[in-house]
């Protein structure tokens, strides 16, 4: 692991529970601790407790806060109140995408937003430098830990502890856990019911003890990717890119289209009118293989396409991918094609995502 590696305020604790890590974006966070497969069971059956501190956390602040980061980023601010959130994008001129993001709406003057970790500097730089004067863009990526607590007991969980559950989906709140105050949002990455708890980075290993004490397995970043993978929940970096727009990657209902500004509306409005050339689908394994991103996807001799994102669904007992496919000539959900797993060609079919069905509300 690299010196320069950035490490949770938790990495104690996971050394101490016997983690196994991996750099995640220039940090030092836990895979796994038991394994992956237990790991998804758990989020899936029951409730799992997941250290993404990795994540980014910035604030715009002042006069009109609200609507400068409603004329930059993709998603309508306006569609939401104060104390919701919204899944967004930050995309460049040509539509490429920079990073999705949430934003948490506390009021028109005051935007808190969860970027990517290796994307959150250039996110703040972009706001920065476009912020008329008398707002302030903060990077606190250091200020905040985030846990969460995501699966079918996540709500019980919290119960326990005395924070607030009966909020909606993409809302906050604020509360406070053994005197440290935090936030409670009901969002997450699995597709199950659960929480996000933001808290300040000096506070994180309270809040984590004491839902560790609660009975709640610690679960790492393999499982939150085999997780968002069963659900078709893109990635930075492999399903959204600065070559990947939303329009191709089936995230055109996170863009404002009505707005009249935002970064990349331009090209993004051409490409939507245009139809975009391949756009991301889901594929199913027929045959025995786990497929991987970067592998050619191909229709008889032709190669139509390449797979992003690729496991082995605990839950389904099968290989999974997301792919970006031509759209022309058309493909259908329900063909088949073949996967190129290292030479080795596997037959898979086309399916709409999710592979498995959400329980996130």
């Amino acid at each position: 692991m690299s010196a320069a590696s950035h490490r949770s305020p938790l990495h104690e604790r996971h050394v101490a529970l016997g983690a196994k890590f991996a750099p995640f974006s220039g940090w030092e966070m836990p895979l796994e601790y038991t394994g992956v497969l237990k790991e998804h069971a758990s989020v899936r059956e029951a409730a799992g407790v997941f250290d993404v501190s990795h994540l980014g956390k910035a604030r715009v602040l002042g006069p009109g806060a609200a609507d400068f980061v409603n004329a930059c980023l993709t998603n309508d601010l306006g569609r939401i109140a104060p104390g919701q959130a919204q899944y967004t994008l930050c995309c460049d001129e040509s539509g490429g995408v920079v990073d999705d993001l949430i934003a948490y709406l506390y009021g028109p003057d005051d935007v808190f937003l969860i970027p990517n970790a290796a994307n959150t500097a250039e996110v703040v730089r972009r706001l920065h430098a476009a912020a008329p004067p008398g707002i302030t863009v903060t990077d606190l990526h250091h200020d905040f830990a985030i846990l969460a607590v995501q699966g079918p007991r996540s709500a019980a969980v919290l119960d326990t502890l005395g924070l607030p559950t009966d909020h909606d989906y993409m809302s906050f709140t604020a509360a406070t856990l053994s005197g440290a105050p935090l936030v409670v949002c009901r969002t997450g990455y699995t597709g199950e019911h659960g929480y996000e708890l933001v808290v300040p980075w000096d506070a994180a290993t309270t809040v984590w003890d004491a839902i560790i004490a609660a009975d709640v397995r610690p679960c790492g970043l393999g499982a939150r990717d085999t997780l968002r993978t069963e659900m078709g929940y893109p990635l930075h970096g492999q399903e959204l890119s600065l070559d990947i727009s939303p329009v191709q990657a089936r995230s055109g209902w996170a863009v404002g289209w009505s707005k009249p500004a935002f970064w990349g509306r331009d090209a993004l409005l051409a490409e939507k009118t245009a139809g975009p050339r391949r756009q991301l689908r889901g594929l199913e394994l027929t045959g025995r293989g786990i497929p991987r991103g970067h592998m050619p996807i191909l229709a008889g001799d032709r190669t139509v396409g390449e797979t992003t994102s690729g496991t082995f669904s605990p839950t389904k007992k099968i290989g999974i991918a997301l792919a970006l496919i031509d759209t022309a000539p058309a493909l259908a959900d329900g063909d088949l094609v073949e996967i190129d797993i290292r030479g080795r060609r596997v037959e898979a079919r086309l399916v709409k995502p999710p592979f498995v069905q959400p329980s996130v509300r």
